[in-house]
């Protein structure tokens, strides 16, 4: 058994050193499920095989024991040397490989129950949606908010909201489901959105914007034009910035619903499906986003973002944000 730990775990440090290293995309709720399923094998084989065996044997050491110091005090020795506590501790003792198996099972199933069900913690790896989000900022993301889904197949079992326009929402990459995206719901199922010219409408009603003061992009080290724009019920800041492209075009991609959409060298025009969301990032001119590989469908989402619990370059960071 110690070696088929040892084996399992050359699997596990093989696998997440691939997936650090960029080799291929790891599924990190898969792999969750798959560990906590491993260990509750160990767990089970400790508690109806391995702990009783122990048991045993250390009961057998003590009646040894005693059988022992009963001979002696027969033939009239009453002073025996000799502790056994010692060695019944190593009887007892779990393995090291039980430790890192058995041992582990409760603490990953809350983790994975924790994550499946109640919250996820995701980094920002991008500036598609600063100002809202920084790159390095490390949020919480409500699996529940729009329903309860079944971990690893991401099945909705039970609805409770539906997403709303102004929303921060992370979701599966379409053209990749193995990568998770974080954009802000733009269009909801039926709406008209049009980005052109630099100009949000939804329905045909122009979304309203708000100059602020500007935004230093620190990373790209310039000064950028922000604004305050009212989506739905949200106020939230967004860049634009009038120097860029308006649009960079999109003719030739390719992906579900594409006849939905109508490109020109001004902008996009879209009809949301049913069951899907166009989504945007805050940063307009610097997000990959609706507007270059369509719309997210239903089954893809993960949850809605809300709070920043950690960022190791700016503390001041923490806290929620809509």
């Amino acid at each position: 058994m110690s070696a088929l730990t040892a084996a399992l775990f050359g699997l596990l440090a093989v696998y997440l050193g691939g997936w650090w290293y960029g080799l291929w995309h790891g599924n990190f709720s898969a792999l969750l499920f798959v560990l906590s399923v491993v260990t509750l094998g160990f767990w089970l084989a400790e508690r109806l095989l391995f702990r009783p065996a122990r048991l045993r044997a250390a009961a057998d050491l003590e009646e040894q024991d005693a059988k022992r110091r009963a001979v002696l005090k027969s033939q009239g020795i009453d002073k025996v040397d000799g502790d056994i506590s010692v060695a019944r501790e190593r009887v007892l003792a779990q393995p090291w490989w039980l430790d890192w198996t058995a041992g582990l099972f409760p603490v990953i199933l809350a983790v994975f129950l924790l994550r499946s069900f109640l919250y996820e913690p995701f980094k920002i790896p991008s500036g598609s949606m600063v100002p809202t989000l920084l790159v390095g900022d490390l949020i919480l993301v409500n699996k529940f908010h729009y329903g309860i889904r079944l971990p690893v197949i991401n099945t909705k079992v039970v609805v409770i909201n539906d997403p709303q326009r102004g929303d921060v929402m992370v979701f599966r990459y379409p053209p990749d489901p193995r990568m998770d995206y974080i954009k802000r719901v733009v269009g909801i199922p039926g709406d008209e959105i049009a980005y052109v010219n630099q100009k949000l409408r939804v329905n045909g009603k122009e979304v309203p914007l708000t100059p602020q003061n500007e935004f230093y992009d620190e990373d790209a080290m310039r000064v950028v034009p922000q604004f305050l724009e009212k989506l739905g019920e949200v106020d939230h800041k967004i860049l634009v910035d009038p120097k860029r492209p308006s649009f960079f075009g999109a003719d030739d991609k390719q992906f579900p619903f594409r006849e939905n959409c109508r490109y020109s060298a001004e902008g996009v025009v879209c009809q949301v499906p049913q069951g899907h969301y166009f989504m945007m990032g805050d940063n307009r001119d610097n997000s990959m986003d609706s507007r270059f590989w369509g719309f997210v469908p239903d089954e893809n989402i993960v949850g809605k973002a809300f709070f920043v619990w950690m960022n190791f370059g700016n503390l001041s960071r923490i806290g929620s944000f809509r």
